[in-house]
């Protein structure tokens, strides 16, 4: 009786550990989707901020800011170069 009873303790006890193993990683998970939804919060923001940065003064930005500035603007004419480009295509 006594190598079934130590039996049954070390089964709870491993059951046990196996049980609480599982809902800490559950609450690792779900910590991580927070702080992706958080992460994804911010940079929203970042985007927003820099895309009003950009309207405002896109044509005369501050010196750290040109290049980038620059950058946005070659990619816009960029894209409705190819815009223009397509509509051709269609022959619109």
């Amino acid at each position: 009786m006594d190598f079934l009873d130590k039996l049954g303790e070390t089964i709870a006890t491993k059951g046990k550990e196996v049980t609480d193993k599982a809902k800490e990683a559950a609450q690792i998970a779900n910590l991580k989707s927070q702080i992706n939804t958080c992460e994804d919060v911010i940079k929203k923001n970042y985007i927003e901020i820099g895309k009003l940065y950009y309207e405002k003064h896109g044509a005369m930005p501050e010196e750290e800011y040109e290049e980038a500035c620059r950058a946005i603007g070659n990619a816009q004419n960029g894209v409705a170069d190819l815009e223009a480009k397509i509509r051709e295509l269609k022959g619109i």
